[in-house]
This record gives structure tokens, sequence and C-alpha cells, in this order.
């Protein structure tokens, strides 16, 4: 049995999901783009260094986890502060050690995992094609066309689960997504292709 403290702590953590749903699609999203636009640059430039192409990349991947995990840790922390101090303020007591306060100080960490990790675990699923033939792995097509193909595969999933959120059709939500992913794949083109 689930003592009733730590029930209401869960529910309002639980409350918080929201905000954590948009920072896993906000910066999933953002993470799929970035390996996306690796990937392409490396493969239009005709990069056969691999190692040069993984460590380039895991070093992004990286940032993208220090940067997403540090700036929400840090504007959830304030927000969810000023949140308590007004609350404080409106009802004359001392809420710090109550479960809104609890939840105040757990909250802005839930959302900082989500929003560092998002990026990370994407940007690997991308990066995998190119570690599996860096140790090996043979492809019929150039690793980094393959990783070029599951980082639309990816954007295509996220825009699903945003039509999924907003009860809109499936195929075109992701669709959509993958339209502004090839956008960005052709702006990189034309820019290469000026070069």
């Amino acid at each position: 049995m689930i003592p009733e403290k730590w029930k209401q702590l869960f529910s309002l953590l639980y409350r918080g999901r929201r905000i954590a749903r948009r920072y896993l699609i906000t910066n999933g999203f953002d993470g799929a783009l970035t390996m996306l636009g690796l990937m392409t640059g490396f493969y239009v430039s005709g990069t056969t260094e691999l190692g040069v192409a993984i460590n380039a990349s895991l070093g992004a991947a990286i940032a993208l986890f220090v940067s997403g995990f540090s700036s929400a840790y840090l504007s959830e922390t304030a927000e969810r502060r000023q949140e308590l101090l007004e609350l404080e303020q409106a009802l004359l007591v001392d809420l710090e050690e109550s479960h809104y306060g609890t939840a105040s100080r757990y909250l802005p960490l839930l959302i900082a995992s989500v929003n560092g990790f998002s990026p990370l675990l994407f940007s690997l699923l991308i990066l995998s094609p190119l570690l599996l033939a860096y140790h090996g792995v043979a492809w019929f097509y150039s690793p980094f066309l393959v990783a070029i193909a599951v980082a639309l595969f990816c954007i295509f999933l996220l825009g699903v689960y945003l039509g999924k959120i907003s009860r809109s059709f499936w195929l075109w939500a992701g669709l959509r997504t993958v339209l502004i992913a090839v956008s960005m794949v052709v702006l990189i083109l034309l820019f290469e292709f000026r070069r």
C-alpha cells in the first residue's frame, strides 16, 4: 500500500506530464534534426572517416543533452519557485515542506531529465548505423544514408505522436514533420551546391 503523502506527491508530479511531453517532442525534434543535418553534411561532403563523424556527432549529442538538461532545470526551477512563493503569499503559510513544495523541487528535475535525454536518445539512435559500421557491420548503402533514413523515420514518429496528441490524422501529422526535415536537407544541399 502506497502512503498517502507519496500518492499526493505522484499526483502533483503527474500534472507536470504535459510540460514534460512538450519538452520530449521539442527537444527530441531538435536532436533528430541536428543529427539529420550532420549526417547530410557528412554524406554530401564525401566523408569516409567514420571515427571523425562519430566523434563530431557524439559531441553534438552531448552538447544537446547538457543544454537541454541545464536550461530546462534552471528555467523550471525559477518558474516553480515563483509559483510556490505566490501561493505562500496568497495563503500566508510556508509551503516549503508541503507536498506542493516537494513537487516544486522534483518537477524541474523530471522535466530537465526529459528535456536532456530526449535529444540524446534520438541522436544515439540516429548515430547507430555509423557505430555499427565502425564495428564492422556492412551496409548495402552508405551508413550515412542509413542514418539519414533512421532520422527521417524518427522525425516521422514524432509527427505521428503529435497527431495522436492533437487527435489529427496520424499520417498527415507524420508527413508534415518529415516535410520540415526534407526542407532542411534541401537547404543543406543547396548550400553545399553553391560552395
